[in-house]
């Protein structure tokens, strides 16, 4: 409980993410931390208001966080280095330096798909959000995304009505929902999947907090799907988050006179892949099968959670990645990134180029 109330501590420090601190970590405990004055610690490198929150301030937000901590059995913290905390968010330039859950923590660690796009969908929109998401769950997929209007919660309501597990990430405390009309909605994820959120639970919706929402939507999954998007919109920012973590981006296609449809041809047009059903996401994604039952006739293996492929394909992208830099990032040694990377290529998902690897996309 002790190392718990550390981290949480850390946590209301604002900027301090998981990559900062495991560099900090390398001279300083997470107890040897929290337990500096604020001069010592604006001499090693914090704002005087992020010394602020952590020597005078953390103490009260530990207390409420270990009090809702408390009040469930499906609520739950995992920190940076807890084993729930998800091997794909960990290879994000900003990982929350802890997650509060309400739900099934381990759904975080299955094979992702995001959905993302217009808060005021078309008809039609609706219905491919839904349509897609109930696909894709049936396919063994989790559909993640942010429970907002439109898009976010058509896509929420399909897997659920499919049966599927969902995961929504919330730009607010768990003990907040907003919009208040999905408070119905937010309890069904909660109970078929999980409410994610790098917020303590009794923070408030602010509008500068979505887009912060948007990266740990995008990292959590190994592909995001964008369905209905304008020019200038959020679903953008979380395609281009997904393309610089070398994930996949889908876009689906829309009537070229409507304004809702331009941003994911514009996404098409930048390279993103053209799906208008499942079966094309299914398609780009159909190594994975192959690889989790390659060699073994007589036992089977669970793609959702085979992580290990994905979080080394997710580290290579277009442009040329050397094989140590790939290991390194995946945390594997270079024998074994080697040997995967070999199945990969053999798979047709990555070539070997001088300097090292490209990923292959699909035509």
């Amino acid at each position: 409980m002790k190392d718990l109330r550390n981290w949480l501590a850390l946590a209301t420090v604002h900027g301090l993410d998981g990559l900062k601190f495991q560099r900090l970590s390398e001279h300083i405990t997470a107890a040897e931390l929290v337990a500096l004055p604020a001069s010592a610690l604006r001499n090693i490198g914090f704002t005087s208001r992020q010394a602020q929150l952590l020597a005078y301030e953390s103490e009260a937000k530990v207390e409420l966080a270990l009090r809702w901590l408390e009040q469930a059995e499906d609520h739950h913290i995992i920190p940076y280095n807890h084993p729930d905390y998800p091997v794909l968010l960990k290879q994000t330039k900003q990982p929350p330096l802890l997650l509060f859950v309400k739900g099934n923590p381990q759904v975080l660690s299955q094979q992702q798909l995001a959905m993302v796009g217009s808060r005021q969908p078309t008809p039609t929109g609706r219905r491919i959000a839904q349509d897609f998401a109930a696909e894709l769950t049936q396919q063994g997929y989790v559909i993640t995304s942010g429970m907002a209007r439109g898009i976010d919660t058509e896509s929420h309501k399909g897997a659920l009505q499919a049966s599927g597990i969902t995961i929504a990430v919330l730009g607010h405390g768990l003990d907040q929902i907003y919009p208040a009309a999905n408070k119905s909605l937010a309890e069904h994820i909660a109970g078929q999947g999980a409410l994610v959120s790098e917020y303590f639970p009794q923070v408030a919706p602010l509008p500068k907090y979505f887009p912060q929402r948007n990266r740990i939507v995008v990292g959590l999954s190994i592909g995001t799907i964008v369905v209905e998007a304008a020019l200038k919109s959020g679903s953008l920012i979380s395609a281009n988050l997904a393309a610089e973590y070398s994930r996949d981006v889908f876009a689906v296609p829309g009537n070229i006179y409507n304004p809702q449809s331009a941003g994911c041809h514009l996404l098409i047009q930048q390279g993103a892949k053209l799906v208008t059903c499942p079966a094309d996401i299914l398609e780009e994604r159909s190594f994975l099968t192959s690889i989790c039952t390659k060699n073994e006739p007589t036992e089977s293996k669970n793609c959702n959670t085979d992580l290990f492929t994905m979080s080394l394909l997710a580290n290579v992208g277009d442009d040329v990645t050397a094989i140590d830099t790939i290991a390194e990032r995946s945390g594997l040694a270079v024998t074994e990134a080697t040997i995967a990377l070999l199945e990969l290529e053999l798979a047709g998902e990555v070539a070997t180029v001088p300097g090292g690897y490209i990923r292959v996309r699909s035509a």
